[in-house]
């Protein structure tokens, strides 16, 4: 009986992240709250794995790999940015994985000069500030990483109503490669599903550009793809991902109240695998019932697609940092007092 209770103890913080997993991903997969019960999950399973089947001796080497991953990741992440900047040229997305990296070095320098080497008080505070929101920015960003890989293996719905792919930029009148390889992608799952169900190209026209996205989108769907026009759906006003799916509900909506589209529809979003959980996660507030599909991103530039993808969705739940913020203001305010 002491040993069952021992192993209910031990497994007790991973039963726990694994229900909260399972009970978000069955209500709603496309959440960023399901990639931290994700990662508490793996942790807390490993620590107690470690620990029930006496591998101890694990735990040193993960330790050391541990301290050593910064410097992995900085070398990583400078060598990526030399190659990306060879291929694409120098731009603020190319030079991403370089400033990660320079963000990394500095934390690692500067976070302990803060926190010793007699540094005033309010210093030494600041460090504990800055400790905490590395910790979560690191965290979350494995978490992520992690989430949106298993994300893109969920199973998908066999057929589709409409595929929405996403615009990614032209040259001229012409899809950038990314953009064909979107294309490409949404024309497959069409044909594997019979032909059946419709495109819809979103994309508006940016001030560099000639034409709209949605329209050069579908020129190439039906002058390279053959596909006939009346299955495609122009989506023009939209400049960002939101819009896109919000701009393509209203018009499927539409389609619904005019009788020339089914009330419980089915939707692809198509997009790049790097950009897959965001989109689908941008589906579910504008309340699109709709599965993310990833078309294949070059290897080189996936690292600086994510990192790019990473910052978007901070953006939208930057609340843990603010949490973090006046938790800290809250200590050093007691502090002060005794």
């Amino acid at each position: 009986m002491t040993n069952y209770l021992q192993l209910l103890l031990l497994y007790a913080p991973a039963i726990i992240f694994g229900l909260l997993f399972l009970w978000d991903l069955h209500k709603e997969p496309r959440q960023f709250r399901n990639a931290i019960w994700f990662l508490l999950l793996l942790l807390t399973l490993g620590g107690a794995l470690l620990l029930q089947f006496g591998m101890r001796w694990l735990i040193l080497p993960l330790v050391i790999l541990l301290i050593a991953s910064p410097l992995l990741v900085v070398a990583f992440l400078l060598a990526n940015t030399v190659i990306v900047i060879r291929h694409e040229g120098i731009s603020l997305t190319t030079l991403l994985p370089g400033l990660l990296a320079l963000a990394v070095v500095a934390y690692m320098i500067l976070s302990p000069l803060l926190a010793g080497f007699g540094a005033p008080s309010w210093l030494q505070k600041l460090a504990g500030l800055i400790d905490l929101e590395a910790t979560w920015f690191f965290f979350s960003f494995l978490a992520l990483l992690l989430y949106s890989s298993l994300y893109r293996l969920l199973p998908r719905k066999r057929r589709y109503d409409y595929i929405i792919i996403h615009g990614a930029g032209l040259r001229g009148e012409e899809p950038t490669p990314l953009l064909r390889g979107r294309l490409d992608k949404a024309v497959d799952l069409w044909k594997r599903q019979g032909r059946l169900g419709r495109f819809v190209v979103s994309g508006g026209q940016g001030p560099d550009e000639v034409i709209s996205e949605a329209r050069a989108m579908a020129q190439y769907l039906r002058n390279s793809c053959g596909v006939p026009a009346e299955a495609i759906i122009m989506e023009d006003r939209s400049t960002t991902t939101l819009e896109n799916l919000r701009y393509s509900k209203q018009i499927l909506d539409d389609r619904y109240e005019t009788g020339t589209g089914p009330e419980h529809y089915r939707v692809a979003l198509v997009t790049s695998d790097y950009h897959v959980f965001r989109a689908s996660e941008y589906a579910s507030k504008v309340g699109l019932n709709a599965d993310g599909i990833g078309s294949h991103t070059k290897g080189y530039y996936w690292p600086t697609a994510f990192i790019r993808e990473f910052v978007a969705i901070t953006r939208m739940h930057w609340w843990p940092y603010l949490v973090l913020a006046l938790g800290w203001a809250v200590w050093v305010g007691i502090s002060f007092l005794n």
